[in-house]
């Protein structure tokens, strides 16, 4: 059985590997049309104008639905192991609520593009980035909690790691974009998607974009942590029979009558 048969740890994969593509295929697509230029642009850069925004807009929202899925399994694996742990049940409520705020931002990220809607992307970019921050951040301790019975200590040393290199990446994304956009560097920046190593504010923007890359591949390389995680959970549904046809409102006078639809340990 290869690695990814086993358990759910497709699902984590997955949502990295598809997220990427995303990313990947609609920065191709831009600098092949001359859309922008290749040398770090903002990741929205590549899904701005058509016909690239069309793929990165549905890339992404597929991404976002893999992302709650991916969420939600680790919510469930962590309620069904601490079951009497008061501090751990509040931070994994915290976390999925987090997450799922994060997956709403990249919903948004993906559907409204910055130079259409600019206030409504920037949200989305800030509950996209900032929300996924913080679940990174509760999970990191999720783990520190429960090791070492549950998690070891070296999943947690690799959590710890890839949330200290998402906080200096984004410290250092706010810190530059902020002077950036401080009004002596020119206006209409969110608008413009060609820059020249004479501009003003280049090495400011540049320094920001690779921030930007940078804090993606750290969410990418924190959900990579639960493929070992995910090969330990099997996925199995049923459907319970309530009555003997589709058109019978009386109770089934079987009891107990129950069919599985889906049963397999993955």
């Amino acid at each position: 059985m290869w690695w990814f048969q086993q358990g759910l740890s497709f699902l984590p994969s997955a949502l990295v590997i598809w997220t990427s593509a995303a990313f990947i295929f609609s920065y191709i697509t831009a600098v092949t049309l001359h859309h922008i230029d290749p040398a770090l642009p903002y990741i929205s850069d590549t899904g701005t104008l058509a016909p690239e925004k069309c793929l990165f807009g549905a890339m992404l929202n597929i991404a976002a639905v893999l992302c709650v899925a991916t969420i939600y399994v680790r919510y469930k694996q962590v309620h069904a192991l601490s079951p009497e742990e008061n501090v751990i049940i509040k931070l994994n409520k915290a976390g999925l609520v987090l997450g799922i705020l994060s997956c709403l931002g990249l919903a948004v990220v993906a559907n409204f593009q910055k130079t259409a809607l600019f206030a409504a992307h920037v949200s989305g970019a800030v509950l996209t980035f900032g929300m996924g921050s913080l679940y990174m951040f509760v999970q990191t301790i999720l783990s520190y909690q429960m090791q070492p019975k549950i998690h070891g200590k070296q999943v947690f040393w690799i959590r710890l790691l890839l949330v200290i290199w998402c906080g200096v990446s984004a410290f250092s994304m706010l810190t530059c974009s902020s002077i950036l956009h401080s009004g002596n560097f020119g206006t209409d920046l969110e608008q413009k998607l060609h820059w020249n190593p004479e501009d003003k504010g280049y090495v400011l923007h540049m320094i920001t974009t690779a921030a930007e890359w940078s804090m993606s591949f750290s969410f990418f390389g924190f959900f990579l942590t639960y493929i070992r995680d995910f090969q330990k959970i099997s996925l199995r549904v049923e459907a319970n029979l309530h009555g003997l046809n589709l058109y019978d409102t009386a109770p089934c006078p079987i009891n107990g009558e129950r069919t599985r639809l889906l049963s397999r340990d993955i």
